[in-house]
């Protein structure tokens, strides 16, 4: 029932803090500047405004705060571990989309200065919940049924490579209207039902907070868009989903979870690696993948139905995945 309250709370505060928050940019002139390689009809979005994910990562925390309290006074402070990597991960990039609206251009940080800084919350993340006896060094191999057990700094290794670039990933699938969201709305459900079945409800109240969240966002932001989540928003969101499978310990899930999330970065590293091996040739007819589809005749609505309904199947084959790590 928590979680339930939980998502319906982020949902209302969402809803109602967009409602203040989008002529509140419009007013301050964050708009989004749209990048010349994209999709030229994608150039009548320029101006529309940017860092509308501070208004579901204000709905999830104001939920979480509320629902989660029980949990804190129980001495179960997961969720907010998880909730904290991910506000680290969203002020990251409220700071590039800051630096972009200034500048009025779609370049924020370098990428050397994101990736040290994803890189060390990262690992801070993981050294915390380590401590805390929330994570354990062991790879659960879903439907298989058996761990790998590795040394610590091994996977602490791992473990902060494949949190950064889970986060880079779903920011690199924000490009369409509504499809960041839309894609891990699903992945959210998907970890509250695995968490509150494992009776982890201190994290399975932040994934419902969070897929409560995701939709009074996506209210405004379905095609056509009245708002991005900018970085602000799509960064949020690559940590919490990776912070969520981390919680929950068992990251290998995300490799499910997360398809549309992988599928658009091998496109992107695809389409780079054959474009210089091939002195200008290409794979796709643009990168990311979602572009791919657009130029081929697909509608933004279309691409976002479509990916979400791949990310809905393969996240039922998560939950039946997992079935025998949680004993559910």
């Amino acid at each position: 029932m928590r979680i339930l309250l939980a998502a319906l709370a982020a949902f209302v505060v969402t809803a109602v803090v967009g409602y203040c928050l989008i002529p509140a940019l419009r007013a301050l002139k964050a708009g989004q500047s749209i990048k010349e390689i994209g999709p030229n009809w994608h150039k009548s979005k320029e101006g529309t405004p940017t860092m509308g994910g501070i208004m579901f990562i204000v709905g999830v925390t104001a939920a979480l705060l509320v629902m989660g309290w029980q949990d804190m006074m129980a001495g179960s402070w997961a969720g907010v571990f998880v909730l904290l990597f991910s506000l680290v991960y969203g002020l990251i990039g409220f700071v590039d989309d800051f630096a972009k609206v200034t500048k009025h251009e779609n370049t924020g940080l370098t990428a050397g200065w994101k990736f040290l800084l994803q890189l060390a919350a990262a690992i801070a993340f993981l050294v915390i919940m380590r401590s805390g006896n929330h994570l354990s060094p062991n790879l659960y191999v879903p439907f298989f049924d058996v761990s790998l057990i590795l040394p610590w700094p091994v996977y602490l290794v791992f473990a902060a490579l494949v949190m950064v670039g889970t986060v880079n990933a779903v920011n690199i699938t924000d490009g369409v209207d509504g499809l960041a969201g839309s894609v891990t709305l699903p992945v959210a459900v998907t970890m509250a039902a695995i968490a509150g079945a494992w009776g982890r409800e201190d994290v399975a109240v932040f994934a419902g907070a969070l897929a409560g969240g995701l939709l009074g966002f996506l209210i405004y932001n379905f095609h056509p868009a009245k708002v991005f989540m900018g970085d602000t928003g799509s960064l949020f969101l690559g940590g919490a989903v990776c912070a969520m499978a981390f919680a929950l310990d068992v990251p290998l899930v995300l490799v499910l979870v997360g398809i549309i999330y992988i599928a658009e970065t091998l496109s992107d590293i695809i389409q780079v690696g054959y474009f210089k091996l091939t002195h200008g040739k290409r794979v796709f007819r643009m990168a990311p993948l979602h572009h791919h589809f657009e130029l081929g005749g697909w509608s933004e609505k279309k691409v976002v139905l479509v990916f979400t309904a791949i990310t809905v199947v393969f996240c039922v084959l998560a939950w039946l995945g997992c079935q025998g790590r949680y004993g559910l």
